[in-house]
């Protein structure tokens, strides 16, 4: 009966931290940035006021400079054809 207790309290104790962890994680907010220029066709996030649709997932080619993908805060820069502007 005791082993088994012990085992009880290890396991909670372990989905405690687990769930500590998470909740922490989720407090951070990741600044994101949008990206034009290298959404895929269909997997745009939104789009720019110049675009010829409203929203997310209508984009009709690749790479398209009208159309953006959220991305972390300084990484659009790293991304080949990525650009902070539409065009």
């Amino acid at each position: 009966m005791e082993k088994q207790k012990m085992l009880s309290l290890a396991i909670g104790g372990l989905l405690a931290l687990g769930l500590a962890g998470t909740a922490s994680a989720a407090d951070k907010k990741m600044d994101m940035e949008q990206c034009f220029g290298i959404a895929k066709a269909g997997k745009n996030d939104c789009s720019s006021n110049k675009s010829a649709h409203s929203c997310a997932g209508q984009a009709t080619k690749n790479n398209d400079p009208m159309d953006f993908v959220a991305v972390p805060k300084g990484t659009c820069d790293k991304i080949a054809g990525g650009m902070l502007k539409a065009m």
